[in-house]
């Protein structure tokens, strides 16, 4: 692989101009059809063949104005008033006249004449039903009821609104996501020690990112796409096209400060060499993405798949645009050498990491046990681990959503929230039964402790399906309400036996549904990635022990990083700092993309920290050596990269979607215990205790293996390669 990326790089290097070209001709075509051709981004998270989705197909091909998108009005008088009072309930009713002329609205419910207010009138709601599906209710119809509520605000009534037509955009953008590219920048010139270095791999990485973000818009318009599918993709693709540009740039200047080495066959051995394990590292993040499609569930492999083709994107720039972009530069990259302080003693590069790696080697025992005893620590809350997906309890206080969820748990409990609907099939139920059988259903679900209301059975046209709504008594978060669901649908059998169908659907249903699909996919999930990881580095390593050290380190960092994501976001700890509106079930799918995310990064890690110790190995064979020396050569940079990466990470926690805050902040707890704790720390442990045994491989294996070369061992000699770039010379600029 070395020979093949050092043969291509000096292939970029002599025609830079039109590589350069070619990349930036590409960002026009895609950024113009992403940004002219795309489709409408989803915001909710459906899965095809669970029970709450084939209710709500059968609803929306039998009972379409069931169907429909629903915004829920909550109005709510001042506390020493009613909504009974005339000059309320006039303005109300207005209100809801002007909103039933709003297009596409097909039903609007009357507080007054349902009775759905509170035991005080002080609070109650009116439902506004569209006839399209709640994701394709317009920001217009939207902002039209908004404007028809205005004599309800005018008369001192809060308005606020709710419902399955309300979720809110996922937006990016905003000044926490800027703080992280800051901080990345600082890190960049601290690291490189030179601005213009620095600037580089932010620069490469916003390429990479734009044509991978934009091309997936524009794939939206023949695939289904979510907006946390396009953040993923954003704060992936920013993460590791920074740090791939900066593996390859830190290793083009180490080689710089040797004055007679040449910048082009510099440029030309970074790449092969820290190329390499960037080629092979941004491989495993692809395949780990793309492996999310083996979940069977098709938001979560879009998603998957949308994020690995901008890494594929960062991993193509890494090794083609960096390098021409390094070759028009040329010597103004060189290190400068520093001049003599007087009575100062200068540090040689890697000193820190030298240090370190000798105190971590010192004991190395001791320090592994207490690693491993500290990432079981953190990684206990994951024993409890609930998964779910976020209510309007979870979006920012300030929102109309959030304020609607409360008024209505002030007003008719909290399990109001929470409203399941059960969905009967009657087609094939004889029709002197149907009445009756609705009849004996309604008084078994009623009869439920955990119930809190049903309402009357309401028919479709032709009476071949009727819909009831079930009040639980407890939040859409709580345990009890997931058992009660449980229970309710052990009612279908009955409903089989006269010979219908029972679904017991709704938001709260479907959460619950997916959370439960997710739970089940995710052990097959972790035996795939496990098994990759040691298959990709008994190849890149050529070693059983490493590989099987690295999947146990991988495995522990998701657990702390799993665990720690619980106790802040189910536990409800540092709900203050981190702007968490409540505590609440850990998105369902987060532990899926957390272990596919961060595989990939911690075998970046991996890869790199090795290989320098490998390399270092092969020339030596002293292995105990070869732990320090890949330590002290690649500690600052890999320290580096995954501060960079976490950094972008957190500019996410501060996102107001919850499931991006989520993200966020799983990937960048995820990233510092990988880096720091397991390859920085348990790692070069670990090859200490295991000396020569780490690099050893049995012969058969040997000789079935491949031989992918990330080090460059195949590498032409600098003094071939020099005249080899003489014969073929190639002017600068």
């Amino acid at each position: 692989m070395a020979s093949r990326l050092y043969a291509w790089a000096r292939f970029a290097v002599a025609h830079r101009g039109r590589v350069i070209g070619v990349w930036l001709l590409l960002l026009a075509a895609v950024g113009g059809l992403g940004i002219t051709i795309h489709g409408k981004v989803a915001s909710d998270f459906t899965v095809p063949g669970i029970e709450s989705q084939q209710a709500q197909d059968l609803l929306e091909k039998k009972f379409p104005d069931a169907a429909g998108g629903v915004i829920r009005v909550v109005y709510a008088a001042p506390k020493d008033g009613t909504l009974t009072e005339s000059k309320a309930e006039a303005a109300i009713r207005t209100g809801l006249g002007r909103a039933a002329e709003i297009s596409g609205v097909v039903q609007v419910t009357d507080p007054f004449t349902t009775g759905t207010m509170s035991a005080d009138k002080r609070i109650g709601y009116a439902d506004i039903r569209f006839r399209q599906a709640a994701a394709d209710v317009t920001q217009q119809a939207k902002d039209s009821l908004s404007g028809a509520m205005a004599p309800a605000k005018k008369a001192g009534l809060e308005v606020e609104y709710g419902g399955t037509a309300m979720k809110a955009q996922t937006k990016v953008g905003g000044p926490a996501e800027l703080v992280g590219v800051v901080v990345a920048l600082v890190v960049l010139a601290l690291t490189l020690g030179s601005l213009i270095a620095a600037g580089l791999p932010l620069l490469t990485a916003v390429v990479g990112v734009a044509i991978g973000v934009l091309g997936v818009k524009f794939m939206s318009t023949w695939v289904s796409i979510t907006g946390t599918s396009t953040v993923l993709a954003l704060m992936i693709g920013l993460a590791v096209g920074i740090d791939y540009a900066l593996f390859i740039i830190s290793r083009h200047r180490e080689q710089l400060a040797d004055p007679g080495m040449d910048a082009e066959e510099s440029v030309a051995r970074a790449v092969a060499t820290a190329g390499s394990a960037v080629v092979f590292a941004g491989a495993t993040v692809i395949i780990a993405l793309a492996a999310l499609c083996a979940t069977g569930i098709p938001f979560l492999a879009v998603m998957g798949l949308s994020a690995a083709a901008t890494v594929l994107i960062a991993v193509l720039i890494a090794v083609s645009l960096v390098p021409a972009v390094l070759g028009l530069l040329g010597e103004r990259l060189r290190p400068r050498a520093g001049k003599p302080r007087p009575g100062r003693r200068e540090r040689a590069p890697g000193a820190w990491g030298l240090a370190w790696a000798r105190a971590v080697t010192r004991k190395p025992l001791i320090v592994l046990l207490a690693g491993v005893i500290a990432l079981l620590a953190l990684a206990l809350p994951a024993r409890n681990l609930r998964l779910g997906l976020p209510s309007y309890a979870s979006d920012p206080t300030t929102s109309t959503q959030h304020k609607s969820y409360d008024l209505l748990t002030e007003g008719f409990g909290p399990g109001f929230n929470a409203t399941l609907v059960a969905v009967v099939d009657t087609k094939a139920i004889p029709a002197a039964k149907i009445t009756a059988t609705v009849t004996d259903l309604r008084t078994s679900l009623a009869g439920d402790s955990d119930v809190a209301a049903v309402s009357q059975p309401v028919p479709n046209a032709d009476k071949s399906l009727v819909v009831m709504g079930v009040v639980p008594r407890t939040g859409p978060d709580d345990q009890a309400t997931t058992d009660l669901v449980h229970r309710l649908r052990d009612n279908a059998p009955a409903i089989a036996g006269a010979g219908g169908t029972l679904y017991i659907a709704g938001q709260t249903a479907a959460a619950i549904d997916v959370a439960h699909k997710l739970s089940g996919a995710l052990p097959g999930f972790v035996a795939i990635i496990v098994i990759l990881a040691l298959i990709l580095l008994t190849l890149a390593f050529r070693s059983l022990l490493v590989p099987l050290k690295a999947a146990l380190g991988f495995l522990l960092s998701v657990a702390a990083a799993l665990g720690t994501t619980v106790w802040v976001f189910q536990y409800g700890h540092l709900n203050g700092p981190l702007a968490i509106p409540a505590a609440a079930p850990v998105t369902s799918f987060l532990p899926v993309l957390l272990i596919g995310v961060l595989f990939g990064l911690a075998m970046d890690y991996e890869v790199f920290l090795v290989s320098r110790m490998r390399e270092h190995h092969e020339n030596t064979l002293d292995a105990q050596r070869a732990v320090v020396h890949g330590v002290a050569r690649s500690g600052r940079v890999v320290s580096a990269a995954a501060l960079i990466m976490a950094a972008v990470f957190a500019g996410f926690v501060f996102n107001e979607d919850p499931v991006i805050k989520s993200i966020g902040f799983a990937l960048a707890i995820g990233v510092l215990i990988d880096a720091f704790v397991v390859r920085m720390t348990l790692v070069p442990a670990a090859m200490a205790l295991l000396g020569r045994r780490a690099w050893s491989l049995p012969r058969w294996l040997d000789r079935a293996l491949p031989d992918v070369d990330i080090e460059g061992a195949g590498l032409p000699d600098r003094t071939t390669a020099k005249g080899d770039a003489e014969r073929h010379e190639v002017p600068v600029g």
